[in-house]
């Protein structure tokens, strides 16, 4: 199971990991693995192309670690957006992924 946990800071968000596999299916056929590697790489990409500065990422083994280094309102709207699209898959998927620490 994929879980992920957000650390939300005077209402906005300072840190989020995402830990752990799907095993949704077999690799390279894991569609939930898939969709949550494409939604937090495009987030982590779309904070650096617009505020290159507000975030630090980490990516050990699978796993992802994102701390806000300085806040920002677009930071925290995009980090609010991956958040969204991740309740979303775990909505249809909740064998697979677990969203904890919201706001």
């Amino acid at each position: 199971m994929i879980k992920v946990n957000c650390v939300v800071s005077n209402g906005l968000i300072s840190k989020i990991s995402i830990k752990g596999h799907a095993d949704y299916d077999t690799l390279g056929k894991d569609i939930v693995c898939a969709a949550v590697s494409s939604i937090v790489t495009t987030t982590i990409n779309n904070v650096i192309a617009l505020e290159d500065d507000t975030i630090k990422y980490d990516t050990k083994e699978g796993n992802v670690c994102i701390t806000v280094l300085r806040n920002s309102k677009v930071t925290d709207k995009l980090l609010n957006v991956m958040l969204n699209m991740l309740k979303e898959l775990a909505t249809d998927y909740p064998q697979n992924i677990k969203i904890g620490g919201l706001k």
